[in-house]
Parts: structure tokens; C-alpha cells; sequence
């Protein structure tokens, strides 16, 4: 039952309407019909390629959903976390929170860029290509569908030293992470839906949590079945970096609730998780989630839609990036 798949991992619907100004744009007004006109068969193209991905490739969505989030919260949603370091530039790739982001995801934006760009040169960002490939990602695997309001350029600007405190680590506090989920206005249910959210479906290096089952104290918050199977699963961690395991250990392929009531039996894979249990500000969501699905779904696609839009990049601010990985001033 706690046998994790070990994973190798290498480094609109509706009637268009725009979303207007709010401090959390930038002064941006994105629109869900943006590319009616510029580039009609976007989301279509965009969505055969995720969906071969996809197929090709299991972890792509737990992938794509992290990348995403890495990108958007530091600095805002501009596909800034896409672009590869230089000699003289330290991007935010080389950030050491960003080195675990697995190439699944990378590989879906390079794959989506290029077929889009023979149809629509010049047109469509990189940013919105992230985005809406997230979104189609949590549907594909069960999740809920949102909207996600289009015309978000690319940051022309990606440096590792922006990085540090604008992420929660796996070993993070919940005082932690309130504090940093708040600083970029976003409330602790919020917070939870979106932890949640991105764990149901996620993986983590045996790296990120092997202090808690192989000591020097084993974390007795941790059910101990489970600190059985992930150490077998993660027994050869110092010599292979790239083995990982499941945050959820019941579904992990099913975008789900069932990452709140693992969390009830102690079977949170990271401490930053299972303290979504333990503390009392956080959990009343957990309960919650786990009881109701319908309500974390709910919850989390209202939060995705406003993580979308958090800090996007219009006008002289962004550009439409000719690659994905390379900014155009390279």
C-alpha cells in the first residue's frame, strides 16, 4: 500500500470578458478571447500537445503545475523560471529550490512553443503557453476547469538572486508559509487549496524529505507504515539524486482530495504538508477538503485564477519571447 513508484526525474469557456486592472496585474487588463483573432486555433494546438505529453509521460502534469507556481510567485507569472542561465547571467533556473523542477515540464513548453510558432509566429507568449497548459493539465487528470484570461507577456528579466524567500521550502514552518503566501496577498485558505492542489498530483526528490524518516529521529508525525515504504524507496538517495516519490500515496496520478485525509493519517510526505495537519490555523481547511471535494475544487480554481494573474507583465514591461528558454536581448 506504501510502495511509491520511484520516478526518475531529470533535472474559454464563457463569453469573453476582460478581467481589468487590480495591484495584483500590474495595471494589465487580460481577456479570455485575446487570441481570437492573432492566433485562433492556440488552445487547440496547445491542447494536443499537452495531451501527447501527457500520454507520453505521466509526471508531466505534477511537472507543469510546479513550474507554474515557481514562476508565478517569484516576480509574477512572465515565464521568467523557463529561461536558461548564461555565462553571465544566473537565472532563475539556478536557483536551488528550481534545480529539483523536473524537464517533463520544460520539454511540454519547448514542444508547445514550436508548434504554435509554425502557425502564429511572433504572437503568443510563453507565459500564456505555461498558464493555460497548467490549467488543461489539472483538467486532464480530473481537476477542475478555470479560466485563464490571456495577454501576459514574458519578463525580460530572470536572476537566481530574486528567488530566495518567495518559495516555501519542504521542511517550511506554517508561520513560513503564511507569511510568504501572504505577502503576495493570498489568504491561508487560499494558501491550503493551492498546497493541496499542487500536491495531490506532485512527486518530491527523497532528498526534500529523507531527515524525517531516516533520522537521526525518525519525525513521529509521520505514519510509520509509511516511513517503511519511503525507506525502501529512497534507500539509495545520496547516491542517486533523481530518485523521488509520491506526495500522494494513494492517487498520485488523480487530481483529488485525497492529499487532505492522507494528511489526517499522517501520511504527508513533506513536514511543510503534514504541518497543514498539526497546526490550527490550517487545519479546519484540511478537514474540510478531505470531507468535501467539491469545496476544494472549488476553492482551488478560484485561487489558480487569481495565481494566474498575480504580477503579469504587459506593454514595454514583458515581450513576446522567439524561445522559451532564451530572452530576446540574447
Amino acid at each position: 500500500m506504501f510502495q511509491h513508484p520511484v520516478i526518475e526525474s531529470s533535472g474559454f469557456h464563457g463569453q469573453p470578458k476582460t478581467l481589468l486592472s487590480s495591484p495584483c496585474m500590474h495595471e494589465s487588463a487580460l481577456t479570455l478571447d485575446y487570441y481570437a483573432k492573432k492566433c485562433p486555433r492556440f488552445e487547440d494546438i496547445l491542447r494536443d500537445v499537452t495531451q501527447a505529453k501527457q500520454a507520453q509521460s505521466p509526471t508531466t502534469a505534477a511537472a507543469t503545475l510546479r513550474v507554474f507556481f515557481h514562476d508565478c510567485m517569484v516576480g509574477g507569472c512572465d515565464a521568467s523560471v523557463l529561461v536558461k542561465p548564461t555565462a553571465f547571467n544566473k537565472t532563475e533556473m539556478d536557483a536551488d529550490i528550481n534545480h529539483s523542477l523536473a524537464g517533463d515540464a520544460f520539454d511540454l513548453i519547448a514542444r508547445a512553443k514550436t508548434a504554435i510558432e509554425l502557425s502564429c509566429p511572433g504572437v503568443v507568449s510563453c507565459s500564456d503557453i505555461l498558464a493555460v497548459a497548467t490549467r488543461d493539465l489539472v483538467s486532464i487528470t480530473g481537476g477542475p476547469f478555470y479560466n485563464v484570461p490571456l495577454g501576459r507577456l514574458d519578463g525580460l528579466v530572470s536572476q537566481a538572486s530574486q528567488v530566495d524567500g518567495n518559495l516555501a521550502r519542504s521542511n517550511a514552518s506554517a508561520d513560513t508559509m503564511i507569511n510568504i503566501f501572504a505577502a503576495k496577498n493570498f489568504t491561508i485558505p487560499e494558501m491550503v487549496a493551492l498546497i493541496g492542489g499542487g500536491h495531490t498530483i506532485g512527486f518530491a526528490h527523497c532528498s526534500e524529505f529523507a531527515d524525517r524518516i531516516f533520522g537521526p529521529k525518525v519525525d513521529p508525525s509521520i505514519n510509520p507504515k509509511l516511513v517503511e515504504g519511503l525507506k525502501k524507496t529512497c534507500a539509495n538517495y545520496t547516491t542517486n539524486e533523481g530518485l523521488s516519490a509520491f506526495l500522494d500515496v494513494m492517487s498520485p496520478g488523480v487530481f483529488d482530495n485525497r492529499l487532505f485525509k492522507n494528511l489526517q493519517n499522517g501520511l504527508g510526505i513533506l513536514a511543510s504538508d503534514q504541518v497543514l495537519f498539526s497546526d490550527p490555523r490550517t487545519r479546519p481547511l484540511v478537514d474540510k477538503y478531505a470531507q468535501d471535494s467539491q469545496a476544494f475544487f472549488d476553492d482551488f480554481a478560484r485561487a489558480m485564477e487569481k495565481v494566474s494573474i498575480y504580477g503579469v507583465k504587459t506593454g514595454k514591461e514583458g515581450e513576446v519571447r522567439k524561445r522559451c528558454d532564451v530572452l530576446n536581448s540574447a
